[in-house]
């Protein structure tokens, strides 16, 4: 639930846009996968159902989902007004206690006799084409307006508020870091690595994770993102660890190599050591004024000029964070996007399919103050910086 002082914030925000843009109500689709949009407004999020939230331009909201849910809004969510709708429940599941209505009745309910035309959506990419279906024929000769990039640009910059639940989340997931780090030797699973992580990311205080804890081992960490097997790790072996915890809503991360058995060979140490440089090079570069594709030039001729290691970038090394644990602007090679202050930034430096080091990742969170960078976490900060004295 969100903060009576903050949620007006969003919510007059909102409001705004669907002035801006003539509009007099919009909908806001999310799941448990699309979390961000719907969550910046209610504070929360259905399991197992989907839903929207209809906001007017009299700053009216309402949570549109499944009766399975509805208890659990009721109690969570900062929008109490709840309305039940089929396209929105568990496929053939009943709830014959249940008032189940169709778009068309709510928006006669909402929105009267108005001559209504034109509505907001957010979300259009993320809806399932059957939610999609339901809504156009419900509401036939209404025109939807595609309004998510300026919705989410109203979370690109952080409020206080926000930035006080990152940093907690950020606080949880160092903890479960130092725990699974602790756990990596000779002879055990990556899973139960990864278990010893979930566990300390859940008594910590996260109401869910940003990703799903990565433990790989070798050529697993080549996946980017892994989540951990059964593979059981043997000294020497470099391994791709990650962290997120998610914390009233908002994700965190931290991203680490490293040598099981913690003794390094003169060619990872190389390797580990060339990879922080261009962590730290692009710390450096993290203030108010960057531009996006500065910073991945930049780093990708370091890569270069390293041996021709350019070929193994993926992914650009600069992204936000917030309500997903990366989300846009994410400072690519074409991005004209510019830092400026209260933006939530992680640097996430790596390379994939590297011959003999296969996937490889340092990440870690940062708030962009006025003349520079405070970390969300010093823990992971120096971890990073240390690798420079192996």
């Amino acid at each position: 639930m969100i903060e009576a002082k903050e949620f007006k914030r969003r919510k007059d925000n909102a409001v705004n846009i669907l002035k801006k843009n003539n509009l007099k109500g919009a909908l806001i689709y999310y799941d448990e996968l699309n979390i961000g949009n719907g969550w910046y407004l209610s504070g929360w999020c259905p399991q197992f159902e989907s839903g929207c939230i209809l906001i007017t331009d009299s700053g009216a909201a309402y949570i549109l989902g499944g009766p399975e849910s509805e208890p659990f809004a009721k109690m969570d969510s900062t929008i109490k007004e709840t309305r039940n709708m089929n396209v929105f429940m568990v496929p053939d599941e009943e709830y014959p206690m249940a008032t189940i209505v169709t778009f068309k009745e709510v928006f006669n309910e909402v929105f009267g006799k108005t001559d209504l035309d034109r509505i907001g959506i957010v979300g259009m990419n993320a809806m399932p084409y059957g939610v999609y279906k339901a809504l156009t024929d419900d509401i036939k000769g209404i025109k939807l307006i595609d309004i998510t990039s300026e919705y989410e640009t109203l979370r690109i910059i952080k409020s206080q508020y926000e930035l006080d639940l990152m940093q907690k989340s950020f606080s949880i997931t160092d903890g479960a870091f130092k725990d699974m780090y602790a756990a990596i030797k000779d002879g055990v699973s990556e899973i139960y690595v990864a278990g010893i992580a979930d566990g300390k990311l859940r008594t910590g205080g996260a109401n869910w994770f940003g990703f799903k804890t990565i433990m790989a081992a070798e050529e697993r960490s080549n996946g980017v993102v892994p989540t951990a097997s059964s593979r059981i790790l043997r000294n020497g072996e470099m391994v791709l660890t990650g962290c997120s915890a998610r914390y009233e809503g908002y994700a965190s991360a931290a991203g680490y190599s490293a040598i099981v058995g913690g003794k390094p060979s003169s060619q990872q140490k190389d390797f580990l050591k060339m990879l922080a440089e261009a962590y730290l090079l692009t710390r450096e570069m993290l203030k108010p004024g960057m531009v996006g594709k500065e910073n991945y030039a930049k780093i990708k001729k370091y890569f270069a000029d390293k041996g021709g290691y350019e070929k193994y970038v993926v992914c650009p090394f600069v992204h936000t964070c917030g309500l997903h644990e990366a989300e846009a602007p994410f400072f690519g090679p074409n991005s004209n996007d510019v830092i400026v202050p209260n933006m939530a930034i992680n640097i996430d430096v790596s390379l994939w399919s590297v011959p003999k080091f296969n996937g490889s990742r340092f990440e870690t969170g940062y708030i962009i103050e006025e003349k520079g960078i405070k970390p969300f976490s010093p823990y992971m900060d120096k971890m990073i910086e240390n690798v420079m004295n192996l």
